[in-house]
């Protein structure tokens, strides 16, 4: 083995010196220094040991090739693959139960039968191998074989090659290569130096400092940036593009070639926009609607704009607070739904109040305390609540703005524990319903 690997790095060495020598007086029919990618299959002899596994392996590498004579080339070949089964049969070495990486390198001389010039050059090739078992066992081997060289385009071929590789060590095993490469070489040809005509003196018609052949504007004084144009206007609003802010939209020069700002976003720009900084309305001058009485209900919903009130009432008064006053005189002797007609009167400004806001109606409530069954205090509730009821009608109230109920003693607005309470929750309610 030791004498294999000196044999290999023999043959280098004296290839590399025989290069150097002779590169000075090298012909020129002599083929470049080439790299090539090479496509391969290892064919294995079978062994005892490959328990019914494929002997054939597809490889792939490298390969420098420097011509040394017109008739001979020496290669360096770099292979890589995976081995799916034992490839040697010593006893000494463990066999292989799965795949390994196998990596080989040889050096080789090709005789071409005939010279680089022919379009197919047949070949004779041999030279030594060394190959790489999962990174620990060596072997040599002796590739011996023939081949093709079929001329490609601007100096790179393509060679299709069989060689039988001999055993030339104890560990090797005899097998067959077949490949296919294609070379590219390292340095092309020197091109012949072309010869411009001598460049026509330049012409620039409207002195701008760009010569006509590139002034896309030759009759117009420009600048270079532009190729010799003016500085455009694409939104044609008086602000060239260097000094415009927006080129793409009409602007004023005031603004640096953008339209008058609007800040509130609210259409009204901001020279005509009274509150420029809150968004309003263009009826209102870029202002919001405003709100006179300052009750939360702009003038434009509010039906009462200089009397601040509620939402609820369009922005007029809560009558609520006057109609709970009204209800505090409604209280009525036990087992009763009498009031008089001076209590009834009081009446009188609650019809004032829904004739004034037609979208107030009214839901009238009967109350009882808690003397007596609720099968009695039920209706007696109901009469108080017809009362009011009755009242408001005949005062010319339309029976759709009112509703009315009973619910007896379980709606108590004071303890039934005493006769003071008992006396407040004898009631009638009046709760306005805002539509």
């Amino acid at each position: 083995m030791k004498k294999v690997t000196q044999i290999i790095l023999l043959i280098v060495l004296s290839t590399n010196t025989f290069a150097q020598d002779t590169a000075s007086i090298k012909p020129t029919n002599i083929k470049s220094s080439s790299l090539a990618f090479k496509l391969g299959l290892y064919d294995f002899k079978k062994t005892n040991n490959t328990n019914g596994l494929s002997n054939s392996v597809v490889n792939y590498g490298l390969q420098y090739i420097q011509g040394w004579k017109p008739n001979v080339d020496f290669v360096a070949s770099l292979q890589f693959a995976t081995l799916q089964y034992p490839y040697y049969t010593s006893l000494n070495k463990p066999k292989l139960n799965k795949s390994s990486n196998y990596v080989s390198l040889d050096f080789a001389l090709n005789y071409k039968l005939l010279t680089d010039e022919h379009p197919v050059v047949p070949y004779l090739t041999g030279g030594l191998g060394l190959g790489l078992d999962r990174s620990f066992y060596y072997t040599a081997y002796a590739p011996v074989g023939a081949g093709l060289q079929i001329k490609a385009n601007h100096g790179s071929f393509i060679y299709l090659q069989a060689t039988h590789n001999a055993e030339a060590s104890r560990l090797t095993k005899k097998h067959n290569s077949y490949s296919i490469s294609y070379s590219l070489p390292l340095k092309l040809k020197d091109k012949k130096p072309v010869t411009l005509p001598p460049a026509p003196l330049p012409v620039d018609v409207d002195n701008d400092g760009v010569v006509d052949s590139l002034d896309q504007c030759p009759s117009q004084k420009g600048t270079i940036k532009y190729f010799g144009c003016p500085v455009p206007d694409t939104d044609k609003d008086g602000v060239d593009e260097d000094s415009d802010k927006c080129p793409n939209e009409p602007g004023t020069k005031k603004y640096n070639g953008c339209p008058i700002p609007d800040t509130d976003k609210d259409g009204v720009n901001d020279e005509t926009d009274k509150c420029p900084s809150i968004s309003g309305l263009t009826r209102y001058n870029g202002c919001p609607i405003p709100d006179t009485d300052k009750d939360g209900v702009n003038d434009e919903i509010d039906s009462c704009p200089t009397v601040a009130g509620i939402s609820a009432n369009k922005g007029c008064v809560d009558v609520q607070p006057i109609f709970n006053k009204i209800a505090s005189d409604f209280t009525f002797k036990t087992g009763t739904s009498v009031l008089n007609s001076k209590i009834l009167s009081k009446l009188d400004s609650v019809v004032s109040l829904l004739n004034q806001y037609p979208n107030i109606h009214m839901d009238i409530i009967g109350n009882t305390d808690n003397v007596g069954s609720v099968k009695i205090n039920m209706p007696l509730s109901e009469k108080r609540a017809n009362i009011v009821f009755k009242y408001l009608v005949k005062k010319n109230v339309p029976t759709d703005r009112l509703t009315k109920k009973g619910v007896a003693d379980s709606n108590p607005i004071d303890t039934n524990k005493t006769a003071a309470g008992r006396a407040k929750n004898r009631r009638t309610d009046m709760n306005a319903i805002y539509q």
